[in-house]
């Protein structure tokens, strides 16, 4: 992803899983928006407007720079943004959503696009991302849960599933507290 920042052509990936299609993952473009508006639908349906995670990043834009997008031709099957939030301390990064098209799942797309965007947030010099998430998925890029009382969002979240990913030693111990967007950085 870093190359991606710097200009070079999109990563086109190919494994196993995806052998039959070329994947291109590559940075989000302004005019993906419409196609990732279709694919949260297709992926979450309605119920995700209600979630914790989606309503801490309601009306504050992501980080276009840091979140990716996956494709099978002209088709997206895959996006991940990353969004600023802040909590006592210096301001971190959130991750999701985390969105594979229903008919692409099982095929290592969600995997390449979590490489990507945290490949992107490294070069980024940004220190601690955080997520709500699957534990089992999330662990194999390093993500843990976050010790009680060290941080907590602004509405209810199983505690199991509330993850971070320190990318700077020590940045966790900087911040502390109710985690909200980050309005300006």
């Amino acid at each position: 992803m870093a190359g991606l920042i710097a200009g070079r052509p999109p990563r086109v990936h190919s494994d196993k899983a995806m052998s039959a299609l070329s994947l291109v993952i590559r940075p989000e473009h302004p005019d993906d928006a419409p196609a990732i508006g279709r694919l949260h639908a297709r992926a979450f349906g309605p119920g995700r407007f209600a979630r914790t995670a989606y309503r801490l990043r309601e009306g504050v834009p992501h980080a276009d720079a840091l979140s990716v997008t996956a494709s099978v031709g002209s088709f997206l099957v895959g996006s991940v943004r990353m969004s600023p939030v802040q909590a006592e301390g210096p301001a971190f990064l959130a991750l999701g959503p985390l969105a594979v098209d229903p008919s692409f799942s099982g095929r290592g797309v969600g995997s390449g696009l979590m490489r990507a965007a945290l490949e992107a947030a490294r070069a980024a010099g940004e220190g601690l991302v955080v997520l709500v998430g699957d534990a089992p998925f999330y662990a194999r890029f390093g993500f843990t849960p976050v010790p009680p009382g060290r941080l907590s969002l602004p509405g209810p979240v199983d505690p199991a599933r509330f993850l971070r990913l320190e990318l700077a030693a020590g940045f966790s111990e900087r911040v502390s507290g109710i985690v909200t967007a980050a309005r300006a950085r």
